[in-house]
């Protein structure tokens, strides 16, 4: 269903002002204003609670910022354009449940930091999404998930050093969680997945309906039934 423009031009805002901030921080680090040791999320250490809010914004390097920042920026619009009235909440308790969670489980000694457990968190609400609404539009979105981003699976499991792997499944179990319990919100204009919903059911038929319920005894014997003229019964072994 066609969006006025006007809508779309607007919900680019926050999608585009949120890698903004993503890369003025980065630079900040690199000037050494900005410290991944102060704003990294540590597990369990209070000192460090805050970083469930700023771990997110906080990179390695501009390979790690470009390859967050790009599906950041596809996810986040998606979810703001085709689902505006539960994006906003969905998106800030990904954000947070998922640092939360990265805080309450993940391994200690170690500094967690990237928006890629948002990132997954974002693209597991969309894919399951599309499985608990199963409208056209949700299930459309999620085969979009599958064919973009489903190497991101193997990224839920401890296969490289220096990954926060932690981050990716509890995103992604945090995306499934509130795809649930959003997935009575429905937009105005979400469509019933089953396109032959509205029609009605014929009353002319190829072949007499009960075509398929007699065996071949049964055929056999209402044939030669109808050859003499007679009735004929079936037997039931």
């Amino acid at each position: 269903m066609a969006r006025p423009k006007r809508s779309l031009l607007e919900i680019i805002q926050l999608p585009s002002y949120l890698i903004i901030f993503l890369w003025i921080i980065h630079f900040l680090k690199i000037g050494g204003i900005v410290k991944s040791g102060v704003f990294g999320l540590m597990p369990r250490e209070t000192s460090r609670i805050l970083g469930i809010f700023t771990s997110p914004f906080i990179h390695g390097d501009f390979q790690h910022l470009i390859s967050n920042s790009v599906p950041l920026f596809v996810m986040s619009l998606m979810i703001l354009f085709f689902y505006k009235k539960i994006a906003y909440r969905s998106i800030f308790m990904i954000y947070v449940l998922t640092g939360l969670a990265v805080w309450a489980f993940a391994r200690t000694n170690v500094i967690h930091i990237g928006a890629s457990g948002v990132v997954y968190g974002l693209v597991s609400f969309v894919f399951w999404t599309g499985l608990f609404r199963r409208n056209l539009q949700s299930i459309v979105l999620a085969l979009i998930m599958v064919l973009l981003y489903s190497g991101l699976f193997l990224g839920v499991f401890p296969t490289k050093e220096g990954i926060s792997w932690e981050s990716h499944l509890f995103g992604g179990i945090v995306g499934i969680i509130i795809a649930y319990v959003m997935r009575n919100s429905r937009e105005d204009d979400e469509e019933d997945a089953d396109p032959w919903k509205d029609e009605k059911a014929s009353d002319e038929y190829f072949l007499p309906p009960d075509t398929f319920e007699e065996t071949l005894l049964e055929r056999a014997k209402r044939r030669q039934a109808e050859q003499r003229g007679g009735d004929w019964t079936s037997d039931i072994a």
